[in-house]
């Protein structure tokens, strides 16, 4: 069942995926696959608009010194200085990681109309694990959710990741 904006937290949905989805989200693995080589948590975010991209990023909090420098906030800054507007309207964003807080807030206020992640982080998740704020209906703006794209080829790179730094 495809998410309704009023989806609860915890609701996910895999209808409406298609090949584009897995394409860009093997992007978005790509990205976070080169986090992961520069000592970052491996997530990588892409922002298109029908098939061009206007933003992408890795992670880059630690390169960066930045607590905000998540992929996702990357890739909206870049699309929104591509396009030369702050609505992203009519794109769609393609993340590894469930969003968190901040990056969710992002979304909303970037109007991103659809987020399509790979990994539920049930420990910061706000596109249905922990909350939902991506949906939350007290927002302006809810986006459609589509969840579970190449969920554990993101999982593994994370776990390997994690057992690494713990070594």
């Amino acid at each position: 069942m495809a998410e309704r904006p009023d989806a609860g937290a915890g609701e996910h949905a895999r209808e409406g995926a298609s090949s584009a989805d897995e394409r860009w989200m093997r992007r978005a693995l790509d990205l976070a696959r080169r986090a992961a080589d520069a000592g970052e948590v491996p997530v990588g975010a892409v922002v298109v608009q029908g098939d061009v991209v206007l933003g992408e990023s890795a992670n880059r909090t630690v390169t960066d010194a930045d607590p905000t420098a998540h992929a996702e906030m990357l890739a909206i800054r870049g699309a929104a200085a591509a396009q030369g507007d702050w609505r992203l309207i009519g794109t769609t964003l393609y993340v590894t990681l469930e969003p968190c807080a901040m990056c969710a807030g992002a979304i909303v206020l970037a109007r991103i109309p659809r987020v399509v992640y790979a990994a539920a982080d049930p420990k910061a998740g706000m596109g249905g694990s922990l909350d939902n704020l991506l949906q939350d209906r007290r927002l302006n703006h809810r986006c459609d959710v589509t969840s579970g794209i190449l969920a554990e080829a993101s999982g593994d790179l994370l776990r390997a990741f994690f057992r690494a730094r713990r070594g």
